[in-house]
């Protein structure tokens, strides 16, 4: 409702204004109880994915629809199980690669407490049949295995990347969480195997995206002194980079904080936003990269003051980003958008709505669009929103 009355507001101003109205709801077509939303822009649509339970049941469906010319299709399902991970930190993602081939990944309980493994799932039928399922992690070890990115390679197939349990004492939070990357062509043959590295993050969400036709790769990484930071990960010609930071902020603390990096790119150049709170002060980033992700200029501080994090960012062009996150109000946790331009003269911040766990954005064209779960004292949704960022040069850009 609180939603439906902002629109109501906007368009009100805009009509008396005569301006665009800097949100616009697109009505996603996801049911009540839906949650854990992810965009992604396809070749010629916006693909929404999130997670529904199934009336009367104990299961939940993996479900999608897709947005071209103002309308959405009918929602498919992609799979309905009743032992899903449901979490809202770590959810399911569908995506198309240059062919048109549809891969879905998710979760589901292998084990007790943490105990998971990766599923994906291939449709070559634009959604309307899906494969049986894979299994991505072949270790043969009942632990964690998630935070899973996929990214469309330029070929046909898709980059996988996750966060790998197979180091970690079976049943137990000890040990070391690893970084993992594989390939997964259409026929559903997984190629490519490797740890890119050998101690992270346990439980932050990793970033992937392909700039210059390879994939680079953001997470949050571990040092032996428990600091906590952003590295990037490069395929180059010669193999894979070895971790690199974004930038050192110096982030020490013991234990995660479920927070972690995106990435976007457009050709060579990238953009990566992260959430980090030395000393105790919270900040939200962006930093550019004109180079493929080898390295970054200064990070651009993109909050408000008092940032939650949970961030994703896009690129509507090679100089320019859209970030998301959310900011803690006095009433609770409100999404945010800035566009900030490479320049660092970062715009005005637009209030999009109050929001629950991690918003996802995609741009399709100039378009971008955001999509979150809006829970009130009765049931949540998700939902999406065509948003505008204003260009307008508002407060300072680095700090």
């Amino acid at each position: 409702m609180a939603f439906a009355r902002l629109l109501f507001v906007l368009a009100i101003t805009c009509a008396v204004l005569g301006a665009s109205p800097a949100i616009v709801d697109v009505g996603a077509p996801a049911a009540a109880g839906s949650a854990e939303p992810f965009l992604f822009a396809m070749h010629d649509g916006l693909l929404l994915s999130w997670l529904e339970p199934v009336a009367n049941t104990k299961e939940t469906s993996l479900r999608f629809a897709v947005y071209r010319g103002g309308r959405w299709s009918p929602p498919r399902t992609v799979a309905r199980r009743s032992d899903f991970v449901v979490n809202w930190a770590d959810f399911p993602s569908i995506v198309e690669d240059a062919n048109g081939t549809l891969f879905a990944h998710w979760l589901q309980t292998s084990g007790e407490g943490w105990v998971s493994d990766v599923r994906v799932a291939i449709s070559r039928d634009g959604g309307r049949g899906w494969s049986v399922p894979l299994l991505l992690n072949r270790d043969g070890k009942k632990g964690e295995h998630g935070f899973v990115t996929l990214a469309a390679l330029p070929q046909g197939g898709i980059g996988v990347t996750w966060l790998d349990g197979r180091n970690m004492v079976e049943g137990k939070e000890e040990g070391n969480m690893t970084l993992r990357y594989a390939t997964i062509d259409a026929a559903g043959v997984v190629r490519s195997e490797v740890q890119l590295d050998d101690r992270t993050c346990e439980c932050c969400a990793t970033g992937m995206t392909i700039a210059g036709g390879r994939p680079v790769i953001a997470y949050r990484d571990r040092s032996p002194e428990e600091v906590r930071d952003i590295a990037v990960i490069r395929q180059t010609p010669s193999g894979w980079s070895k971790p690199r930071l974004v930038h050192a902020d110096g982030w020490k603390i013991s234990g995660c904080p479920v927070n972690g990096p995106q990435l976007d790119a457009r050709g060579s150049h990238v953009a990566a936003a992260w959430f980090t709170a030395p000393g105790e002060r919270a900040r939200a980033y962006v930093a550019f990269s004109g180079d493929g992700g080898a390295t970054f200029e200064a990070p651009v501080v993109i909050d408000d003051g008092n940032p939650l994090g949970r961030m994703d960012v896009v690129m509507p062009d090679a100089e320019t980003a859209v970030v998301t996150w959310l900011e803690q109000m006095p009433g609770g946790a409100e999404l945010r958008a800035r566009l900030v331009p490479r320049n660092g003269a970062r715009g005005p911040s637009v209030d999009i709505a109050r929001a629950a766990a991690f918003a996802r954005a995609a741009v399709v064209g100039q378009d971008v669009y955001v999509a979150w779960t809006e829970q009130d004292g009765v049931t949540k949704r998700v939902h999406v929103a065509l948003v505008r960022p204003s260009r307008e040069r508002h407060g300072s850009s680095r700090r």
